[in-house]
């Protein structure tokens, strides 16, 4: 079968090649540049539990040498302090700067043996019929690419979708921020913050550390205001600096400044046909918290594992289309709470008017967004495929699962996120008291053989895992995850007929597997 044409080598694009790749499915990554991205410290990226867990599964190793994950984060009003958040009940956001993410996406991409990265390859064409895609590219080589389908990570002016002729409605110009990139020492270090209503008339900035002492500073700008000269950008970073540290500018050095609008845009369709689209190719978001990259690699994650069961076993249309439903949905809901917002927080007023249920202060729905919770930042719920007998955990249907530790079939413990993103459904017993035990004392005991027998039944692949516990869920309650990771269904113990039925739904009656597929022979261009 062909392989499957990626189109953009940004963090979304690199993302979704490696996790198709991981699941068996090679791989042709276009990128139009010539592969090596401009260092620009003031352009960063904040990763939530999910997607850095994600970006660490594909091998991004600038996540561990250059992430810096926040000591705690810090919100004041009018110079004072207001709420400190420290994360001893969770992860930190992590916190690296795009080009140092491309890069190590790119770097396992590179060492990748199902991933074809082509540089300097410009699209201009795009054809369809019942079998394939066929591409052709401009740049150094004028070729022709044939794929199995195709995926549009090409950016806010991408080239897949205006060939495609989907429409990209929405608002310009929603926010604008002057962003800088230094490196000082703040009274606070390794802590963001967020500061709301100083004294040097700019209402609100925020500051979140990255690796080697280094800040980026952002502050809310007039969304139609005068251009920021020079002299204002240092003038807005010494006054801010002597507003945190008793009144004198500490010493900085400047390393990246710039200017960040925020659009919201919102395609009409992610899919036609064989074609999709992804991150910025697909929606522009990013005012009060939210992060246009991780929305994009949430996209990858969601569309990878659907496109590796059609691969190599064939997928319903049902499957494949719910890819926009899922994701398109739920940026809608992320863009739809952000417009709802806005005019309360940035006006001074009351904000249950605008989100039923959310905090009085605007400086803790702000802070939600940034640490990736709450209506303006917490991981998607998908609405479950089928109604099936729910056993109580601490997890909504179709929301994230915790990341509680597992015993895998090797015997060897570790995260539950860390079995994800392979093409396979994982079922989880949770099995108090499993975990003083070896392996192979439990594992034909108790309820263990009906569920195994009942697992290998399954119409698709899927992984046995067992857990010492998991959050509000009682002993011998089984649990259904989809491959991103999703809850896609719970048991009170074995029961074959409903798991069957389950797992069913999530493949949305896809053809059943036919065991592993052979490796596949990397992808080559067909040259004019």
């Amino acid at each position: 079968m062909d392989p499957v044409i990626v189109v953009g080598a940004g963090p979304v694009g690199l993302s979704m090649a490696l996790a198709l790749a991981g699941q068996g499915v090679p791989c042709v990554l276009l990128d139009e540049g010539p592969g090596k991205d401009e260092p620009r410290p003031a352009r960063t990226v904040a990763l939530h539990a999910d997607t850095a867990a994600m970006v660490h599964r594909l091998g991004c190793a600038t996540l561990r040498d250059e992430g810096t994950y926040f000591a705690a984060w810090r919100t004041m009003r009018r110079g004072r302090d207001a709420q400190r958040i420290t994360f001893e009940d969770g992860p930190a956001p992590a916190h690296l700067p795009q080009h140092a993410l491309t890069r190590g996406l790119r770097d396992a991409a590179l060492a990748h043996p199902l991933v074809q990265l082509v540089t300097e390859s410009r699209l201009d064409s795009v054809e369809q019929d019942g079998h394939g895609v066929t591409a052709h590219t401009r740049g150094a080589e004028t070729t022709w690419w044939r794929g199995s389908y195709l995926v549009g990570c090409d950016g806010a002016r991408s080239t897949v979708r205006k060939l495609l002729g989907i429409r990209f409605p929405g608002r310009t110009a929603v926010e604008r921020h002057a962003v800088a990139a230094l490196r000082t020492e703040l009274p606070w270090p390794g802590e963001a913050l967020l500061h709301r209503g100083q004294a040097n008339g700019v209402d609100e900035v925020t500051a979140r550390p990255l690796a080697d002492g280094v800040y980026r500073l952002d502050w809310l700008l007039p969304a139609r205001g005068d251009l920021v000269t020079p002299d204002a950008l240092v003038t807005l970073i010494r006054d801010t600096l002597a507003l945190w540290c008793g009144g004198t500018t500490p010493p900085y050095d400047l390393l990246d400044t710039g200017v960040h609008t925020l659009h919201h845009r919102l395609a009409r369709r992610w899919r036609d046909g064989r074609a999709f689209l992804a991150g910025d190719a697909a929606h522009l978001l990013g005012a009060l918290g939210t992060q246009g990259v991780e929305e994009g690699l949430r996209d990858a994650e969601n569309l990878a594992w659907k496109l590796a069961i059609a691969w190599h076993q064939g997928a319903s249309e049902e499957l494949l289309d719910s890819y926009e439903a899922e994701r398109r949905r739920a940026v809608a809901a992320r863009l739809r709470a952000a417009d709802q917002a806005m005019p309360a927080l940035r006006a001074g007023g009351g904000l249950r008017t605008y989100l039923p249920g959310a905090a009085r202060s605007a400086e803790s729905l702000l802070t939600d967004g940034h640490l990736g919770r709450g209506p303006l930042g917490a991981e998607p719920v998908y609405a479950p495929p089928v109604a099936v007998r729910e056993v109580p955990t601490a997890t909504e249907p179709g929301g994230p699962v915790a990341n509680v530790p597992v015993t895998a079939p090797d015997g060897s413990t570790v995260p539950l996120r860390d079995q994800l993103g392979r093409g396979r459904l994982l079922v989880v017993l949770v099995a108090p008291g499993t975990g003083v035990w070896d392996r192979r004392h439990w594992l034909g005991a108790g309820l263990m053989p009906r569920l195994a027998a009942a697992v290998s039944a399954l119409p698709v692949r899927t992984e046995l895992l067992v857990a010492d516990g998991y959050p509000g869920a009682a002993a011998h309650t089984v649990l259904l995850v989809r491959p991103d990771g999703h809850l896609a269904a719970t048991f009170a113990g074995v029961r074959p007929a409903e798991l069957y039925e389950a797992a069913d739904a999530v493949r949305h009656g896809a053809p059943s597997a036919s065991g592993s597929a052979a490796p596949a022979p990397r992808p080559a261009p067909v040259i004019d």
